[in-house]
């Protein structure tokens, strides 16, 4: 995904060399560029390292360039990279053919560097923004940290993952408490910063790559632990418990304490436990937090 300060990602894709490096000096100043003489090294680099937009070849030995587009525009997670083809062919029916399997440009050769600069420019701005809608579209606009629309996509990816690879998967119900009182007590404007700071304090902590911080529903977060068990599980909660007391948060009305404090319910993949069951664990480890007194991890 293409990052608002990123520099842009190009791949090449062409059994000719002079191609390439007349298309790496074209576009030498658009970001990074990589390369791949064949379509099955391309096709593999486009799933290893993700590129923002692809310049592709029709015609290869082996697989065609219409057979790498094809093969990627099959993967949901390529729907919307960008796919330029750039060929000798100038027909009707192979522009058709490319745009019909998801290429969304076709330049022929010769090549006008006008040209394609100006086509790579503008299906680069396009690409900027629709990642910028689905990073918006997966973030809670109250506290910038995944919405439980995402919450619920990761948690499904990574059950699938830890089931393929029998790796153990944990999972963290997480409530503010007596946030009600929080509200009635300092106002709605109070209980958003309230949410704010417990957020940040959350991230602070859960930063592992792949582990996912996000709001699950007004008071409560939830986080995802990959390839973690029990036990780091339970150890991960109480410092994210530990790291919410740190931040002093005054609690006039929390009645149990003077500062705001979280409940932590921690449950592990077991077997086969389908992912409602893992929720379902976790969101009873959370009742008996809060009714075992509230500022504790449960598991």
């Amino acid at each position: 995904m293409l990052g608002p300060d990123a520099a842009p990602r190009l791949l090449i894709i062409d059994d000719e060399t002079g191609t390439i490096r007349l298309l790496t000096r074209i576009l030498q100043d658009f970001g990074e560029i990589f390369f791949a003489t064949s379509g099955e090294d391309g096709l593999a680099m486009v799933r290893r390292d993700q590129p923002d937009l692809v310049l592709l070849d029709a015609e290869m030995p082996g697989m065609s360039g219409f057979d790498v587009c094809a093969a990627i525009k099959c993967d949901p997670a390529f729907a919307d990279l960008p796919i330029l083809f750039v060929t000798a062919h100038s027909d009707m029916e192979s522009e058709t053919r490319a745009l019909d399997l998801g290429a969304v440009d076709f330049i022929t050769k010769p090549l006008s560097p006008p040209i394609v600069r100006a086509r790579v420019r503008t299906h680069l701005t396009l690409k900027q923004r629709t990642d910028l809608l689905h990073r918006l579209a997966a973030v809670d606009g109250l506290t910038g940290i995944a919405n439980r629309r995402s919450f619920d996509a990761a948690l499904e990816q990574e059950w699938r993952r830890a089931c393929r690879a029998g790796t153990p998967l944990s999972l963290l119900m997480i409530d503010v408490d007596h946030f009600k009182r929080y509200n009635d007590h300092y106002g709605h404007q109070a209980g958003d910063d309230c949410l704010r700071a417990v957020a940040a304090a959350l991230a602070e902590i859960a930063r592992r790559p792949g582990e996912v911080v996000a709001r699950y529903g007004g008071e409560e977060f939830a986080v995802i632990l990959p390839a973690c068990g029990l036990d780091p599980a339970r150890s991960l909660a109480e410092r994210l418990r530990e790291e919410v007391a740190a931040r002093h948060l005054p609690h006039a009305a929390s009645g149990t304490a003077a500062e705001v404090s979280v409940s932590i319910g921690v449950a592990s993949l077991g077997g086969d436990d389908a992912v409602q069951a893992l929720i379902a664990q976790a969101d009873a480890a959370l009742y008996r937090a809060k009714h075992g007194g509230r500022n504790r991890v449960s598991v």
